[in-house]
Order: C-alpha cells, then structure tokens, then sequence
C-alpha cells in the first residue's frame, strides 16, 4: 500500500481585528435622512419654543410673531443640510479610515462648537444663548443619531467569505473593530 505525501500547510495568520467590512449605503442614507429630518424639526421646534413659550426673540424681533421671519426657514434648512453633509462625511469614513466613528465623533464635536458664533453679533443675550442652546441640541442629535446609524450599516466580513447583515434591533453583537 502506497501513501501519497500531503503538501504541507502554510500556516494562517490570526484574524486582523482591523475592519475589513462594507457599508450597507441604503440603510445608512435613508438613516441619514431621518436625521435630517429630527434636526430640521428640533430647529423648528427650538425657535418655536424661544419665540412663543419664553418670549426671546431668536432670528428675527418679537413683533414678526411665533414663528418669525425667513430667518427661522433658513435655519431649519441649514440643519438639514448639515445632518445630509455629515452622512455624507460619515459614508466616506466608513469606506476609507481607520475607526471611522471614532474621527467623525470628533468631527461632529469640534463642529458643534461654532454654537458660539451667535455670541457675535448684537442681539440681546437670551437671544444668543437660545440659539446657542438650539444649535448644541442639533450637534448633538446629529452625532448620536448618525453614529447609531453608522453602527446599524456595516456589514462585517465572515470568516469563511460573504458579508453578515448589519443588526436590525438596537442591541449591539459582535466586534466591529472600533
């Protein structure tokens, strides 16, 4: 009886713990879009609090009533657009840099500080710190809200090949290498 000689095996490096993953985009953008539309609404509801319950005048003087004038439209859209420039950013460091949460938390902080650019200008100190409030309010739920997304769209890379599908609830299994 003859036995055939194995080749021998090369040994296999440990698994990296470095995120080797993809992006499950839709999950992601349509993620991001809810956030847009949570921080169009808190600037909405912000202005609309100041001006009516609290009687400050945020964005425009008390006489142009509850809501305001073009001002308080501006600053809803500009919250929107910021929540779509950071899903944006966030999609981006998902696909390319190293513990992307981690970066864009960072982003999204040091962002979040231009809340003190009202103090500029002239209008009366209830007004600056009601916008102050409300833009620290919108900063902070576009970085909870994006980095929960960004968690709930990777797709983690399976030991033998394919891709697993991203959790659907909100518990968190597995390591994703952050």
């Amino acid at each position: 009886m003859t036995t055939q000689r194995m080749p021998p095996q090369r040994p296999q490096p440990p698994p990296s713990r470095r995120f080797v993953g993809r992006v499950d985009e839709a999950r992601l953008w349509s993620g991001g879009g809810a956030t847009a539309l949570v921080a169009g609404l808190i600037a909405l509801v912000g202005v609309l609090i100041s001006r009516w319950l609290f009687t400050i005048p945020v964005l425009a003087p008390k006489s142009d009533g509850t809501y305001g004038d073009a001002h308080t439209t501006g600053v809803v859209l500009i919250a929107v657009a910021a929540a779509v420039m950071a899903t944006g950013l966030l999609n981006l460091l998902l696909l390319g840099t190293p513990k992307p949460l981690a970066f864009f938390s960072w982003i999204i902080a040091l962002a979040t500080v231009l809340v003190v650019l009202p103090f500029r200008t002239t209008a009366p100190l209830s007004a600056k710190l009601a916008t102050a409030v409300i833009g620290l309010v919108i900063g902070i739920a576009i970085g909870t809200l994006l980095n929960s997304v960004a968690s709930r769209s990777i797709r983690s890379q399976r030991p033998g090949g394919g891709y697993t599908e991203p959790p659907l609830d909100n518990s968190i299994s597995g390591d994703l290498g952050y």
